[in-house]
């Protein structure tokens, strides 16, 4: 195996080893509240410990990442990820499980940056759209991190035993990871001048499109069971189909979503995905049945799929030598999306409904798709793939 193709694999477990954490946490959830006696908005106070961490992480890894190389941060990042993610379960009351969360989202936001530059400079040597296929493998992370919470939780085991044993399996792969990982770096040669699009104010449309996009991943991964249940009058089994379906379809649209950008490019495959994630959201508002609210989010999620990779990949390809910091803006407004689109999006409901809320990241959707040229900053790549 050739050392970029290795450099590949190590990216590829980076990011899976990211959705493992990130699932698992999510599913322990309930049980941390519950050992800790919380109430509903006292965990919401602990879990905004962890989004403000993660969004710190992310300002401070930019520089980072590009002054030392993202691939010489990436795997101890990992390390630091997965010895933090343990300490929630070893908090005692409401100010631990804040200051833990915080540490914990930090070191999660420090790795999201990491990886996601590295896997720009990856990308970038292996002169071809792979963007996607990483972040598919992030998806299948949070659905084997989802599925080893929840059978701890079935059997019985403690979040604490649970984190642990995670935390010794992501120890595993930072040490393959170590003798893999690809650390090239950019020269001056590999610089790209801005675009017309205008340096920083290009990138920030950039991370307005991925703003958007993590709205609507934020109101699915909120909304869609409760909409479909309590709005379309389903049962509570057949609703939970509904997340059920864009979760899949979201990681199925990514496994495509490098053919797809090689063969249409990134700004058209944009621009469909963000018509057919605002058809698919509007015919699950639009068609009052529970049957065409699972479908509907099931095309919302495949529309949303590559939405997210692809500006990722063009605010890093923009400028190699500064790719850790478009990132970082970019992740960290799509960040700030994800946690206040849903909370907007519960609130507005209260005064229209939900169905009429919903409609918000149809809009946002249809916003992409118009806005598609923004990642016409990023530069050609060659469809053939290195023999190095």
């Amino acid at each position: 195996m050739s050392t970029l193709a290795r450099g590949r694999a190590a990216t590829a477990l980076l990011f899976a080893s990211y959705g493992v954490i990130l699932g698992t946490w999510t599913a322990r959830i309930p049980a941390i509240k519950h050992g800790l006696g919380l109430g509903d908005g006292q965990l919401s106070i602990g879990l905004l410990g962890f989004a403000a961490g993660a969004i710190t992480g992310m300002q401070l890894t930019g520089r980072l990442a590009d002054r030392y190389g993202a691939g010489r941060i990436v795997v101890p990042a990992l390390a630091v990820d997965a010895a933090l993610f343990v300490s929630p379960s070893w908090a005692a009351n409401l100010v631990g499980l804040v200051v833990a969360l915080f540490a914990f989202g930090v070191a999660h936001g420090t790795l999201n940056i990491a990886m996601n530059a590295n896997a720009v400079q990856v990308e970038r040597a292996w002169r071809s759209s792979i963007m996607s296929s990483f972040h598919a493998a992030y998806s299948i992370g949070g659905f084997l991190g989802a599925a080893i919470g929840g059978l701890c939780a079935y059997v019985g085991l403690s979040p604490r035993v649970t984190f642990g044993a995670v935390a010794v399996l992501i120890a595993g792969v930072a040490v393959l990871a170590s003798q893999w990982v690809y650390k090239g770096q950019s020269t001056a040669d590999d610089v790209v001048e801005p675009s017309t699009a205008g340096g920083l104010t290009g990138v920030y449309l950039l991370a307005l499109l991925a703003f958007c996009c993590l709205v609507g991943e934020g109101a699915a991964a909120d909304w869609s069971t409760v909409y479909v249940r309590d709005t379309l009058g389903s049962s509570a089994f057949f609703a939970a189909s509904a997340y059920a379906a864009f979760s899949i379809m979201m990681m199925v649209g990514r496994l495509a979503g490098d053919s797809l950008a090689a063969r249409f490019g990134p700004v058209a495959l944009v621009r469909g995905c963000g018509v057919l994630a605002a058809t698919g959201l509007g015919i699950a508002l639009l068609v009052n049945q529970p049957v065409a609210g699972v479908i509907g989010f099931g095309l919302f999620g495949a529309g949303l799929s590559c939405i997210a990779p692809l500006v990722f990949s063009a605010a890093g390809q923009r400028n190699p030598d500064r790719a850790g910091r478009a990132i970082a803006r970019v992740a960290s407004l799509g960040w700030i999306g994800f946690l206040v689109g849903p909370v907007a999006i519960g609130s507005l409901s209260e005064w229209i409904g939900l169905a009429a809320a919903l409609a918000v990241p149809v809009v946002l959707a249809a916003f992409v798709a118009l806005n598609a040229t923004a990642l016409n900053s990023r530069p050609a790549l060659d469809a053939a793939v290195p023999t190095v």
